[in-house]
């Protein structure tokens, strides 16, 4: 076992060797502009283009000519909401989102309500962060534009009732969009079963690169259109314009077919590993309060028991540790690399904004620590990562000013 050991995977992942192979020789060898279609370099790039988009539209079961690709999900989903919002502008100005979502969705809603626009921000359910299809069919209207509701939640691990929502929405006549970032590759996903319209990923979520990502874009049934954000050159059908940037999306193309392939069997290797982690944890500490949807049991085989659904992505761990502060806790972890909550806001010094959502008490969600198990990591990763936790939150503890008067 070599340390520091990485549990952060909900932040990013380290480009799988596949991947990067794949990858490498469009960085040197094949380098061509895809737009430049007067020579065999050109050729060779729009031919790996042309691959990598069937693969991303295999891995979620649309077509080809409905994927876009992008600098990755933050530019994914401010086109799907602005595009929509400013283009259908005089059919309504109605846009339902939830207070849970990420800040690429949440700062564009916000500033679509500062260009005169209607957000109904839902709040989720206490506890688990679920929103209920049932609060979405109540609350749209007949100047509703867009409904934008993420497919599992970046901090927590939560899955939304996708499905559910997007039939709604399809016998609504609204468009519907999800955040598919943090789900993309770890859980099924079928835009065509579950009604999507529009759907941002990204690559560094899946073993891919950075600064790659793709917006599905439905072609029928409905015909979705959008304004553009970036002009000059009409690239991507006009909806992003810009010199594509063939090694990222080769690379993505690549880490979505190994990635969805693998789902089966690393969807029950997370699960036990998940399991061991939590259980590890709360058999030597108390005061551990586990955030989002509830564990499910497994079998041995890392099978779910009979009847019970797992509503967390399978390598999602979010749990508080009562009585210390969560940037102390990670402080004294220097040997494991975990998170206080979403890495695009641990700059701020607020609460996460989800926690508070789902009404975890601020002092429980200032002790917050996210998990995030992934490819690589095992079984004496995971025991190790359990007794540093364990030393950290006890020697806080006692450093404390309640436990020290305690013992007194």
């Amino acid at each position: 076992m070599q340390l520091p050991i990485y549990l952060d995977h909900n932040a990013t992942t380290p480009v799988d060797p596949r991947v990067f192979e794949a990858m490498a020789p469009y960085f040197t060898k094949a380098f061509g502009n895809p737009s430049s279609r007067g020579h065999v370099f050109g050729w060779e790039a729009e031919a790996a283009v042309d691959a990598a988009r069937e693969a991303v539209a295999r891995a979620m079961n649309a077509s080809s000519k409905e994927i876009v690709f992008t600098s990755g999900a933050t530019e994914s989903d401010n086109l799907a909401v602005f595009g929509v919002a400013r283009l259908h502008r005089e059919t309504g100005g109605h846009v339902i989102t939830a207070s849970t979502e990420h800040p690429a969705v949440l700062d564009a809603c916000r500033q679509l309500e500062r260009e005169g626009f209607s957000v109904t921000f839902l709040a989720p359910e206490k506890g688990t962060g679920e929103i209920a299809p049932e609060s979405v069919a109540e609350t749209i209207t007949d100047r509703t534009l867009l409904v934008s509701l993420m497919l599992a939640n970046n901090e927590i691990g939560t899955i939304h009732r996708i499905a559910a929502i997007g039939a709604i929405c399809r016998e609504r006549g609204v468009l519907f969009h999800t955040d598919a970032v943090q789900g993309f590759g770890k859980i099924p996903f079928d835009v065509a079963a579950m009604n999507v319209d529009l759907a941002s990923i990204t690559a560094h979520k899946i073993y891919g690169p950075k600064g790659t990502g793709a917006l599905y874009v439905r072609a029928r049934h409905p015909h979705v259109r959008l304004q553009p954000l970036l002009f000059g050159g009409g690239h991507e059908r006009g909806l992003r314009s810009g010199t594509l940037n063939v090694p990222g999306i080769v690379g993505l193309g690549k880490a979505a077919e190994i990635a969805v392939a693998e789902i089966p069997e690393e969807s029950r290797r997370l699960r036990l590993l998940r399991r061991r982690l939590h259980d590890g944890i709360t058999a030597r500490l108390d005061g551990v309060v586990l955030n989002g949807a509830a564990l499910p049991g497994s079998e041995p085989d890392g099978a779910l028991v009979a009847g019970v659904a797992d509503r967390r992505l399978p390598g999602n761990l979010n749990v508080s540790f009562a009585g210390v502060d969560g940037e102390a806790l990670l402080a004294g972890m220097k040997d494991v690399a975990v998170s206080t909550g979403s890495a695009c806001t641990s700059a701020s010094l607020a609460p996460s904004h989800v926690l508070t959502s789902i009404g975890v008490p601020k002092e429980l969600a200032h002790a917050s620590m996210r998990f995030g198990l992934g490819r690589w990591n095992t079984a004496e990763e995971v025991d190790y990562a359990v007794e540093t936790v364990v030393r950290a939150v006890q020697r806080l503890r006692e450093k404390s000013p309640l436990a020290q008067a305690s013992s007194r």
